[in-house]
């Protein structure tokens, strides 16, 4: 049998050690729409389907966050929309021993990352319970949209330098 140590900081410490824990305390779908205008009718040609996926995340709390995808997908052809679903899905995490610079990363990939799956069933049974072959949504790279926003914030903040510094009236 092994010991343990009865010194909380050095059960902290070794908590500490081990990083990040992330737990799931809820999930829900906080909005779910499915609108069906093509049910009566004959397709006209092959319907493309257009997918926009977003992340938002927000502290509850020290150590829970809440964590939303949005997903938004249509099916339509140039004269004719077939149908449109759009769903909020949301977990509640724990997430305890982390560093403060591996939070976001881990709201908006890791946390998404989890999420995904359930709302991607969701869309699928709702796109097949319409009448439609299932919406099977391709996996996600979380990573990348992670990095597309880093650069987008980056841009929007060198634009707002380049402003302010053209906005300052030159030294004399």
């Amino acid at each position: 049998m092994a010991d343990t140590p009865n010194d909380p900081a050095a059960a902290a410490q070794a908590q500490q050690q081990q990083g990040p824990q992330i737990s799931i305390r809820a999930q829900l779908a906080r909005s779910l729409t499915f609108t069906n205008p093509g049910a009566l009718q004959k397709p006209e040609g092959t319907p493309s389907v257009t997918v926009n996926i977003n992340v938002d995340a927000g502290k509850r709390d020290e150590e829970n966050f809440m964590v939303g995808l949005r997903i938004e997908a249509s099916s339509r052809t140039e004269t004719q929309e077939f149908y449109s679903v759009s769903l909020d899905y949301a977990g509640v995490f724990n997430i305890t021993n982390y560093e403060p610079q591996v939070l976001e990363p881990l709201l908006l990939i890791e946390c998404p990352r989890i999420l995904f799956p359930f709302a991607r069933r969701i869309i699928a049974d709702v796109t097949r319970d319409g009448g439609y072959a299932p919406l099977m949504l391709d996996p996600v790279d979380f990573v990348a949209l992670y990095r597309r926003e880093l650069s987008r914030r980056a841009s929007e903040q060198g634009e707002s330098n380049g402003a302010a510094a053209a906005s300052e009236p030159a030294a004399s």
